[in-house]
């Protein structure tokens, strides 16, 4: 494997989403007797696997969630002793099932206000140390995700995220192997073409962060200007929601002026560190509430993307996961 975020025992490894705790839940009412049946622990075991592999074909926490909701519900039915790979078994039923709710979601996205952007996921600092896991999930490589089909992501988070044979593969994808190889190959090129150029610390992002930081503080945007690449993009998501930019903003001049004028209303007090699919980001509190999450993409040292999302569809489980931290 070359991402391993199904780790037992350093569960604050795993990207986390609080569709773990609900989902045991169900799984132990389902048992009955406080006692765990054989099927819920093999489920729980693999769960936080489960959640990954489908809120990276999905970038929704919560369609993760419910694509575990669904996975249990067949699981529960399934005769252990007819099943040969157990984790193989769970992982094509998530498979299909995240498949099925991607193509929705493809539809829905098509009436969306504005950009859309993936739903950001709060992370433990150790999964930065993972550096593929938190490539995988950043806010970017998320984004190039999405530029993939349906069958494509599948496959590509799959093999090169997770590392799994092209047999176990075309179970889950009901494609040939030798069909998977070639979807494995074009979607490699696909996302290598779009990519962040380089991993990237998570020290340099902080960098980064802590600059724009200052710049809320002060009122002093040289020091965030300094730092922007000059095809930066700044992409906001407020689903019709929240007001937000309703296309993508290009170049450091306009991206510029769009931060002076944000941060000039802004309370640099109301920002703090977090960390967000694998990476440092800012969360923008306001009486309170989650208003708006910022991540960014760095690429040789230097910004290249910010992505605000401030849709509180969005931001529920961000809401949620920051009250109890505090």
């Amino acid at each position: 494997m070359r991402v391993a975020p199904l780790r037992t025992n350093r569960q604050e490894q795993l990207v986390k989403s609080e569709c773990s705790g609900r989902t045991e839940d169900t799984a132990g009412r389902a048992a009955g007797s406080g006692r765990t049946d054989p099927a819920t622990e093999v489920f729980v075991a693999h769960r936080n696997l489960l959640f990954t592999v489908a809120y990276e074909m999905l970038g929704s926490a919560a369609d993760a969630e419910d694509v575990l909701q669904e996975t249990w519900l067949r699981w529960a039915g399934v005769d252990l002793g007819t099943v040969r790979n157990r984790r193989a078994y769970l992982v094509r039923i998530t498979t299909r099932q995240a498949l099925t709710r991607l193509r929705t979601l493809g539809r829905r996205k098509e009436s969306y206000v504005g950009p859309w952007l993936p739903e950001p996921l709060l992370t433990a600092p150790d999964v930065a140390e993972d550096v593929e896991l938190a490539d995988s999930v950043s806010m970017a490589m998320m984004l190039v995700l999405e530029t993939l089909a349906p069958t494509e992501r599948a496959v590509f988070v799959l093999r090169e995220v997770f590392d799994l044979g092209y047999d176990e593969i075309a179970e889950a994808v009901d494609k040939s192997p030798a069909a998977v190889r070639q979807i494995a190959h074009r979607a490699r090129s696909h996302v290598a073409a779009r990519r962040p150029r380089g991993v990237v610390s998570p020290a340099v992002t902080r960098d980064a962060l802590d600059a724009f930081h200052r710049a809320a503080g002060t009122g002093d945007l040289q020091g965030l200007l300094d730092i922007l690449a000059p095809d930066v993009v700044f992409m906001g998501d407020g689903g019709g929601i929240k007001q937000a930019v309703l296309r993508p903003v290009v170049g450091a001049d306009k991206v510029g002026r769009l931060l002076a004028a944000g941060l000039g209303r802004m309370d640099a007090s109301s920002l703090r560190p977090v960390e967000v699919n694998g990476h440092p980001a800012l969360v923008l509190r306001i009486d309170g509430e989650v208003d708006t999450v910022v991540a960014m993409r760095l690429d040789d040292g230097l910004i290249t993307g910010f992505y605000a999302v401030r849709n509180p569809e969005k931001l529920s489980h961000m809401q949620r996961e920051t009250a109890l931290r505090r």
